[in-house]
């Protein structure tokens, strides 16, 4: 018998992959929503890459409940997302438009996702991130679409939000995550003061499990400094 059932949006991201075998350690039945299989996955949802966004949504949420067979999740975490440079004198539409899919369109359809299945007094895990509580002149799309991420997680948590009652919404807002790409592309950098992947898996399952949980609707900056990882709620 497994400990709960747990979906993983961008499951086969850097991030998503790390979740995905956290909880299948942990005797979870784990389903990954992507562009992508994963095959470590109890079951795969593969996004249709050139559909709509409401096509998206319908076609994830029936995947989804067609898999659940009427179970409830205990947990739908929203790990999807990426990352584009620029300022407003060039592609500015197409940067943009291109962050809003990947953050702005997963993060809803989560939303949506948990509506319909997640448990009472579930968790919804969503990804902001910590330079979007301010201005990003030289990231304009990456840092619209994030805040974006911010406010959705802020009215999910208020009353008549659509979620199931008690239900447990936030978003964590990295800095720089410990991944194979970024330390491809900043070699140089200060590794101890990225996050890693296993504890930011570790943090989803014990708010799953209903232990140190924050208040609905935090967004929370995970700040790493020599290695260690402290939570902030931004103001």
């Amino acid at each position: 018998m497994s400990a709960g059932r747990v979906v993983v949006y961008g499951g086969k991201g850097a991030l998503g992959s790390a979740c995905v075998e956290h909880f299948k350690a942990k005797n979870f039945w784990v389903g990954s929503i992507d562009l992508s299989e994963n095959e470590h996955a109890d079951v795969s949802v593969v996004v249709p890459r050139d559909a709509s966004w409401e096509d998206q949504e319908s076609s994830v949420i029936g995947k989804v409940a067609e898999s659940l067979a009427g179970n409830k999740l205990d947990a739908v975490i929203c790990v999807a997302g990426g990352w584009a440079g620029g300022n407003a004198k060039k592609d500015l539409a197409k940067n943009a438009d291109l962050m809003w899919r990947q953050s702005v369109w997963s993060s809803t359809i989560s939303a949506a996702l948990a509506a319909q299945h997640l448990k009472d007094g579930g968790l919804l895990a969503l990804t902001g991130a910590k330079p979007a509580l301010e201005g990003t002149p030289s990231m304009i799309g990456y840092g619209m679409a994030k805040a974006a991420v911010h406010q959705l997680t802020r009215s999910l948590a208020g009353e008549n939000s659509g979620l199931p009652q008690d239900a447990l919404v936030v978003s964590i807002l990295p800095v720089t995550l410990d991944t194979p790409m970024n330390r491809k592309w900043m070699p140089k950098a200060d590794f101890s003061s990225w996050t890693p992947l296993t504890e930011v898996a570790q943090l989803f399952n014990k708010w799953t499990r209903d232990e140190d949980r924050p208040k609905s609707g935090s967004l929370l900056q995970l700040i790493t400094k020599n290695g260690v990882t402290e939570l902030i709620a931004a103001e």
